[in-house]
């Protein structure tokens, strides 16, 4: 068990892993909460059915950042090239990839939540639709700030 402590791959994959799995929930979370409102918006207009299927997939993005860092980060810890890490580059790397994980999961799935809303608005106001895109649009601002943190941590580990 203590060779698992000392292994410093263990420890990026676990971030790796958190990355991958938190942002994907995020997303997966919000898309699915504008799905469903997307859902009923097309139930009463079909018409509608491009404009809030945009909406709908804009949480997806969280998951789409973690994947990012997870591939960068295996390649730089000598899984898909590279060499591999001691424990303190494990340990760095875990840590770098904490921003989008934790990140990834709350804004998705308050972004969700705004697409829904903003589907709301499109459903009353389809003129409105570049405006209800702006909700959702500033949660996207943090993940991306996130992803910039992560991705600018594991290149300088």
């Amino acid at each position: 068990m203590s060779e698992l402590l000392t292994n410093g791959t263990v420890w990026a994959l676990l971030g790796v892993a958190l990355a991958v799995s938190l942002s994907g929930c995020g997303s997966a979370y919000g898309v699915g909460i504008a799905g469903q409102a997307a859902a009923g918006v097309v139930t009463e207009d079909p018409g509608k059915f491009a404009k809030v299927l945009i909406m709908q997939l804009l949480p997806g993005t969280q998951g789409i950042y973690g994947l990012l860092v997870a591939f960068v980060t295996l390649s730089r810890i000598g899984i898909l090239g590279g060499t591999q890490p001691d424990v303190v580059t494990g340990l760095l790397t875990l840590a770098a990839c904490l921003p989008i994980a934790i990140v990834g999961l709350v804004s998705g799935i308050h972004q969700g939540k705004t697409s829904a809303a903003a589907i709301g608005i499109v459903a009353k106001k389809p003129d409105q639709f570049a405006k209800a895109m702006l909700f959702p649009a500033m949660v996207e601002t943090y993940a991306i700030l996130a992803l910039l943190i992560s991705i600018i941590a594991i290149f300088s580990i």
